[in-house]
């Protein structure tokens, strides 16, 4: 429709393997009114979304994705430097590292005579939610069938040669060790809702960290009808459980924005996502998980629970302007660090003036974000 923005039209034409996508006015008679091409969207591209994703969907190897994976990094740092929004680039960058995880999971079974339709390939933690980076390791795990569960150790090893392949296309390992290839990550379906259960009923401090990461939890490859009473179960236990809200609340509370008292950025160095939009993600997170809602990304968390909780609408566009822009600046950072650690810290005395008090200001929405959650969870 004409209200669509751009990048729907890119996923739109990434997603259906075509170039052109008609545009249709408001009315709902389904009349044309003009057509947008591949070439109107990208036309300062060298790669274009579509040209990367066909390039994904022909790989023959994991060698051939490798070169993919750094296109998608070069598409992305060519996204921000035409000053193209940040939710805009993580949901491109997303998309297609999940075309790209699908795909080699798939060469990788066909390699290990691994039958998919027994298991599911997902994501959890920023892949989960659709919020992926440039700079982003692996967070991931299979979910087993009971027809699976005999062979576990042959998927076990499977699920570490994807870990391998996609390290190697630049995804880095998990320091954690949450990945498909590790014993607690590789679980039937019933074992994986055993372990849910237990977070949401004792609540310790590694359950809280736990839940933080894998209720972030989406299906990317196999199985997916397997997930699907996983996302039901977290979304309704954990809004029938007061006592783990209330753990999850003052486990996000512990971590404040850097203000000082004096309302200014206290500090020259802050860390973009633990002091920032960690803050937006884990609110948003509670929030859903109170509303019952079942989306993932921050973005969706915070339209849909706002509503269903009768939160007013200027403060979560506030909440949600100012993790967007806590993102942009994360990505800018990445890219200036070009691979090197920490890439998510900035120096607040290198930033222009509008960057400083717009930096300020989404530190704020983030402290009021936190302020709502303390008088909900007292």
């Amino acid at each position: 429709g004409v209200d669509a923005r751009a990048h729907d039209a890119a996923l739109l034409m990434s997603r259906e393997h075509v170039r052109h996508v008609p545009i249709v006015d408001a009315s709902g008679s389904g009349r044309v009114v003009g057509v947008v091409s591949e070439r109107d969207l990208f036309a300062l591209q060298r790669r274009s979304l579509v040209q990367i994703g066909v390039a994904i969907d022909g790989a023959a190897s994991a060698q051939a994705l490798e070169v993919a994976a750094r296109d998608i990094r070069r598409f992305a740092r060519q996204l921000l430097a035409q000053g193209v929004a940040a939710r805009v680039i993580t949901e491109l960058v997303s998309h297609l590292n999940d075309r790209l995880t699908v795909r080699l999971v798939t060469l990788v079974a066909a390699e290990h005579a691994m039958d998919l339709r027994q298991a599911c390939w997902v994501a959890f933690g920023s892949e989960g939610r659709g919020e992926q980076t440039i700079a982003t390791d692996q967070d991931n795990g299979l979910v087993l069938s009971p027809a699976a569960m005999p062979d576990r150790a042959r998927w076990l090893a499977f699920g570490d040669a994807v870990n391998r392949a996609l390290a190697a296309a630049g995804y880095p390992l998990c320091k954690g060790g949450i990945m498909a290839g590790q014993e607690a990550c590789c679980l039937g379906a019933d074992e994986w809702q055993a372990r849910f259960d237990h977070w949401i009923a004792h609540g310790a401090p590694e359950d809280l960290l736990a839940a933080s990461i894998y209720f972030d939890l989406r299906p990317l490859a196999g199985s997916t009808a397997l997930v699907g009473p996983l996302v039901d179960s977290i979304a309704t236990q954990a809004s029938a459980t007061p006592r783990f809200l209330k753990q999850m609340a003052d486990n996000l509370l512990a971590q404040r924005p850097p203000l000082a008292w004096h309302g200014g950025i206290a500090g020259n160095e802050i860390d973009l996502k633990l002091q920032g939009t960690a803050i937006f993600v884990g609110g948003a997170r509670l929030l859903a998980l109170a509303a019952g809602v079942r989306a993932t990304g921050t973005h969706a968390r915070l339209q849909s629970a706002g509503a269903k909780l009768g939160i007013a609408q200027q403060d979560t566009a506030a909440w949600i302007g100012g993790f967007e822009y806590l993102q942009t600046l994360r990505l800018a950072a990445q890219v200036a660090a070009d691979g090197a650690e920490p890439g998510n810290r900035v120096e607040v005395a290198k930033l222009n003036d509008i960057d400083r008090r717009v930096l300020r200001e989404a530190l704020h929405a983030a402290r009021r974000l936190q302020q709502r959650i303390e008088l909900d969870y007292p």
